[in-house]
């Protein structure tokens, strides 16, 4: 069973920055997904085990993933951030290949909320 914890979450101004930090361990592909009240749960943006990373068009030059395997921790450093983007936000795994913000995830956190104030 994978075990993965979210932090970071908080208000925060329109304009401003948080970065989200989650304990994941070193598997294949990782990602963040967001989920707002009463919308879908969309990715965000996910990283694979080379670096390789994808974004969704609505956070890309705003939203930077990266990970550090040495400490197994994710993250989602989020700058410019915008009232759109409050949401609850998902760390996720997946084991195997297909590393898409549209993959299926294997592992699921219990999120942390973002909220962006205008």
């Amino acid at each position: 069973q994978v075990h993965l914890v979210e932090s970071g979450g908080g208000s925060v101004q329109s304009g401003g920055s948080l970065r989200l930090s989650c304990v994941a361990p070193r598997l294949y592909c990782l990602g963040w997904f967001r989920q707002a009240p009463g919308k879908e749960r969309e990715g965000v943006a996910v990283i694979d085990s080379r670096g390789t990373t994808k974004y969704s068009e609505s956070v890309k030059g705003r939203f930077t993933i990266s990970r550090d395997n040495a400490k197994n921790i994710l993250y989602l450093q989020m700058n410019s951030l915008k009232p759109e983007d409050t949401a609850k936000y998902y760390c996720a795994v997946r084991q195997i290949y297909g590393c898409r913000i549209d993959s299926n995830m294997d592992y699921w956190g219990e999120g942390t909320l973002v909220t962006v104030s205008s």
